[in-house]
């Protein structure tokens, strides 16, 4: 993203923002879904894009091509939020989407923390996450690509509909067509991540042999959080391949401390020989 793609974000974060101190998690779940639809009108629209995000015309000239061709199919918050984007600058025509699907991610994270939700959306993405990953049917339907993601955020939907937050149910379906252009599992460990930061915190993804204890995991998340200088909300996968140790990685640090990591160690350093 660049520099002035960030400037347009925020200025769309600042409408939005403002917007949000007086809506209630319903209105504001709906701006998070009309700001996805938006998103998806503009990655099939390519011409349109390049018109948008188009610096030889002016601000306005953008803001009314976009709020005429949205009239009547978002709220006023959403088309508030969609002009902002569309008066800044970008550094590409694909950054203007891009930044319109934050801004729809921010609306629901914003929703989930006016009802009190978020920390339930943060472990339900999680955990919907592991249950694709223990499942290799459904891991490899929800990964194709080159298959149209409708069918695959339906399946999602099915899935998770009246069994999971509605902002969850929401943020999952989005992550089928690729948050930011990432994967399906990339874009659930980013949207994982997006939850906690949310809520000021920092995600550790551990790995373990065999279930931590809850005093073993309160000590662990107070060892972290120590380091981190913030909070840090532990997502543990149990893994009997690693034999022993632990595993544990915040952002791009990773800690390998397994015995699977020692013995393949030890196998390299034979081999060596």
């Amino acid at each position: 993203m660049s520099t002035t793609g960030r400037e347009s974000i925020e200025a769309g974060r600042a409408v939005l923002e403002a917007a949000a101190s007086g809506a209630s998690a319903e209105q504001l779940t709906e701006c998070g879904d009309q700001l996805l639809g938006v998103t998806r009108f503009l990655v099939d629209q390519p011409r349109l894009r390049r018109a948008l995000s188009d610096p030889a015309r002016t601000a306005d000239d953008r803001e009314g091509l976009i709020r005429g061709l949205i009239a009547g199919q978002v709220g006023e918050t959403a088309a508030d939020v969609v002009a902002a984007l569309v008066r800044g600058r970008w550094g590409t025509p694909s950054e203007l989407a891009d930044g319109t699907e934050q801004l729809a991610v921010s609306a629901l994270l914003l929703a989930a923390a006016k009802d009190g939700s978020l920390a339930n959306v943060e472990d339900e993405l999680f955990r919907f996450g592991r249950l694709v990953d223990g499942d290799a049917e459904l891991g490899a339907a929800l990964g194709a690509t080159g298959t149209d993601p409708k069918g695959r955020a339906s399946l999602i939907e099915n899935l998770l509909d009246g069994k999971a937050e509605p902002v969850t149910v929401k943020l999952a379906t989005a992550a089928a067509y690729g948050i930011g252009g990432r994967s399906f599992h990339a874009s659930l460990a980013h949207l994982v991540e997006a939850a906690a930061a949310a809520r000021d915190e920092a995600v550790a993804y551990v790995t373990v042999a065999k279930p931590l204890d809850e005093a073993g995991e309160r000590q662990l998340a107070a060892k972290l959080s120590l380091v981190y200088g913030r909070h840090v909300a532990l997502k543990v996968t149990v893994d009997p391949a690693i034999v022993g140790g632990i595993r544990v990685q915040v952002g791009s640090e990773l800690w390998d401390g397994t015995v699977s990591r020692r013995l393949d160690e030890a196998r390299q350093a034979l081999a060596g020989r």
